[in-house]
């Protein structure tokens, strides 16, 4: 049988996601887990790739197995045996036809920012620092150049191992509430520090050391080099994917509104 289970996380203490020869991360401590009690080794495959420091609110993921185990017994069982910094927030039973990375039509993230004069002391592992002032709005000028579908290339890392890099970027709000300013994204998938490298090349825009514009400019250049640093890794949570309806899946991680047979086909990168 299938199972499909969401998993929220602390990155912190974690090398990423992907299972590594060296260190600790999150898809051995969550394979460890569930085969303790399924009592039989699981492999899991998970909706997308959170970097080391990368945080997840419902990282989805699903696994095969013989093992006759409640719902119940995979979500409380599995985090009896994790570790601090990661919990199965639920489990449910699916068919065959789910598959955690390739049914996904959109994926969701956060990047928070604490923007004042001095770094933050209480949630210091879930913010991001900026010590200038910056210009929300210009940043949304500069944002908005960026929806649709686009190469891209400019805001890729050198690492990213993706076979094309177009993608499709529905959403990417800013706001600010307080001291924190907050970007939203969602997209139908993303390249390898796609959204760390936006947050990073947005920045010098609300800094104003670079005109909204300049993102354009950016973005036709599909040129990594021109694009601005990487932001840290802390400030990025992964919101998680978005399904189609019809997988028996919480409403938290289904889409909504039925998106038309070609969006879907459109939407899954190879």
């Amino acid at each position: 049988m299938r199972i499909a289970i969401g998993i929220e996380y602390d990155g912190s203490a974690f090398l990423g996601w992907q299972r590594l020869a060296h260190g600790p991360t999150l898809q051995a401590a969550v394979e460890e887990a569930l085969s303790t009690v399924a009592a039989h080794p699981v492999r899991v495959v998970a909706a997308g790739r959170t970097d080391s420091g990368v945080h997840a609110r419902c990282q989805v993921a699903h696994f095969d197995t013989t093992a006759e185990r409640s719902e119940r017994a995979w979500m409380l069982g599995g985090t009896a045996a994790l570790p601090e910094g990661i919990a199965i927030r639920w489990a449910r039973r699916v068919s065959e036809r789910f598959h955690a990375r390739r049914s996904a039509i959109r994926r969701c993230y956060r990047y928070r920012l604490c923007n004042r004069p001095v770094r933050p002391a209480l949630s210091a592992s879930e913010l991001a620092w900026e010590r200038v002032p910056l210009d929300v709005e210009a940043m949304r000028a500069g944002a908005a150049l960026l929806l649709g579908e686009h190469d891209f290339s400019a805001f890729r890392s050198l690492a990213c191992q993706a076979l094309h890099p177009r993608r499709r970027l529905y959403r990417l709000d800013i706001a600010r509430h307080g001291e924190e300013v907050i970007f939203e994204f969602e997209g139908n998938a993303f390249l390898h520090h796609m959204v760390r490298n936006i947050v990073g090349s947005l920045l010098l825009v609300g800094r104003g050391e670079r005109s909204s514009q300049w993102i354009g400019e950016v973005l036709a250049s599909r040129d990594r080099r021109l694009a601005g640093p990487t932001a840290e890794a802390r400030g990025l949570v992964f919101l998680g994917p978005r399904y189609p309806p019809g997988f028996g899946l919480p409403e938290e991680v289904e889409w909504r509104v039925d998106p038309h047979p070609s969006e879907i086909l459109r939407d899954h990168p190879s």
